[in-house]
């Protein structure tokens, strides 16, 4: 693929990736969820609309605000009060995401570093424009003469989202109360078979953030990004059949591979942010580096 065709390619994934902040999103029209005050989140109308049915939750619209009653005072009656709603929702099949529900709890909080002010189901957080967080493992190998390869999954056909797309080594969401180390032994063991000793030299290098909205909300999430140089004997191995086969690839055809439509979006700017870290894609002679970093760490 022609160099200016690849870069657009990558562009165009960067954009939709991160098409909330686009003109003529739909950010113009979100109500801005509020706890005590603080916002963790954006509500599209629709959604606003369909919570005013329950208004011993939610405070009505006002001042662009949509946020939770004064009486849900602690973490647990707001976890408790919220999810009883959604149970509810989840039964009219009018919100198409809650069909996706997974029993897992995601923490609602203004920042990362903020404590939890509740938990939500992961399904319906994208319904809240709640800011999700994720761990992604890069496996790569280094041989004598010094060429990086990079260990590719390809996701299960039968996977809820993305199924049968190209993935990281391995990955998975940041549950309530589970830190970050914990999650990536965890994934990693699960995922790719990878040992625990061997997985605890993986090294946090960065965060890829990005914020975009389709049919089912907003999605403002951030990955916390790991490297882990891994044995070149080591071969990562199915486990728990979220993944259905992995693939040990040159750099180049994994730079080809990220400007097709065979990636999971999210997966493919992490190795993007690889490859920059890593110098295979350089200032020098890419016009488009400053628009790659910028576009990779995106935060509201």
């Amino acid at each position: 693929m022609a160099s200016g065709l690849w870069s657009e390619k990558i562009l165009q994934l960067l954009r939709r990736m991160n098409n909330f902040y686009l003109p003529g999103s739909g950010r113009a029209s979100c109500f801005r969820f509020e706890i005590n005050g603080a916002q963790v989140g954006w509500i599209p109308p629709q959604v606003a609309s369909v919570l005013s049915r329950y208004p011993q939750v939610f405070s009505l619209p006002q001042g662009g605000a949509v946020s939770l009653c004064p009486s849900l005072d602690s973490y647990q009656r707001r976890s408790e009060a919220v999810d009883a709603v959604l149970q509810t929702l989840r039964q009219e099949d009018s919100l198409t995401c809650l069909k996706g529900w997974r029993d897992e709890r995601y923490s609602v909080m203004p920042r990362f570093s903020d404590p939890p002010l509740m938990w939500m189901e992961r399904a319906a957080t994208s319904l809240f424009g709640v800011k999700r967080y994720g761990v992604h493992i890069n496996g790569y190998t280094v041989s004598d003469t010094g060429e990086v390869s990079i260990w590719l999954a390809r996701r299960s056909k039968t996977k809820q989202t993305y199924p049968g797309l190209l993935d990281n080594m391995a990955a998975g969401g940041l549950a309530a109360g589970v830190g970050i180390k914990h999650t990536l032994i965890k994934e990693c063991q699960e995922e790719a078979c990878v040992p625990e000793d061997i997985a605890v030299k993986a090294h946090p290098v960065a965060t890829v953030s990005y914020t975009y909205e389709d049919e089912e909300g907003v999605f403002p999430e951030s990955q916390f990004v790991f490297d882990l140089q891994l044995p070149p004997e080591f071969k990562p191995r199915v486990a728990d059949g979220e993944v259905q086969a992995f693939y040990l690839l040159p750099i180049e055809r994994v730079k080809e591979l990220l400007a097709t439509d065979d990636f999971k979006p999210n997966s493919a700017m992490v190795v993007l942010d690889f490859l920059i870290r890593h110098s295979f894609v350089e200032p020098d002679t890419e016009p488009c580096y400053q628009d790659f970093v910028a576009g990779l760490h995106q935060t509201l």
